[in-house]
């Protein structure tokens, strides 16, 4: 029961698990490591979840792994300046150009915002999970996420006005 059960979660999650990890360290391979971490604990610990909170839980999970690996790194390996600019999938040609072009905007932007804010903005705003989700996701209070939303969003305004794409 407990695998069936895993298997529907992995099906119905997995593309949302991946991207927030991708947004998060930028690799594909470390992407994809992270996200098989990730469905392992929630595999060992799927019984403490409750059915209509699941995926919060899968990002807080996602979000734990994604920590312990940025913990062990930052002990263990030094990131060069490209390290953001490393953001594409390559596939076919046309899709790596289309996307590199694509992340290179997005990622120059959001590499710009505290790493509290650019947390704030990806759960909110680019996984759609409530405030009080990406409170408990970042273990932070319900108001401090608000204030990290409204100063990330007031950033990105700015950088857009600079860009004169508004």
């Amino acid at each position: 029961m407990k695998a069936n059960q895993l298997d529907s979660i992995y099906e119905h999650y997995v593309q949302d698990v991946y991207r927030y990890l991708r947004s998060l360290c930028y690799d594909h391979h470390t992407a994809e490591d992270l996200m098989q971490e990730t469905f392992y604990r929630a595999y060992l610990y799927l019984e403490d979840c409750k059915e209509d909170k699941i995926k919060p839980w899968l990002f807080r999970v996602a979000y734990n792994a994604y920590v312990d690996y940025k913990r062990k790194a930052s002990r263990s390996m030094a990131r060069g300046p490209d390290y953001f600019q490393r953001l594409a999938d390559r596939h076919t040609p046309e899709k790596a150009v289309l996307q590199q072009e694509q992340w290179d905007e997005i990622g120059k932007i959001l590499s710009q915002l505290p790493e509290n804010q650019r947390q704030a903005i990806l759960l909110v705003d680019f996984h759609q999970l409530t405030y009080q989700e990406a409170a408990n996701i970042m273990g932070i209070r319900l108001s401090h996420v608000k204030i990290l939303l409204f100063r990330a969003r007031q950033r990105l305004r700015e950088e857009k006005r600079k860009d004169g794409t508004e």
